[in-house]
């Protein structure tokens, strides 16, 4: 991610879920996870060209948006 995040510029929070039941209940069998904008995106592994094209298209508007 760090590699990724220097390439193409995101925003990159981590989040630790040790210590809250509620974020370990809900993501523990998901574990590493990458979400893109609240969306899961990836488990397990990250794979660098399939994250760089859920971020363009994560990152473009709604067909006929603004």
């Amino acid at each position: 991610m760090a590699a990724l995040r220097e390439e193409l510029g995101f925003e990159l929070e981590e989040v630790d879920v040790g210590g809250d039941a509620e974020l370990e209940a809900r993501y523990r069998e998901w574990l590493p996870v990458v979400e893109i904008d609240g969306v899961r995106a990836f488990a397990y592994y990250v794979q660098p060209d399939a994250f760089r094209r859920k971020l363009v298209a994560q990152s473009r508007p709604p067909e006929g948006g603004l």
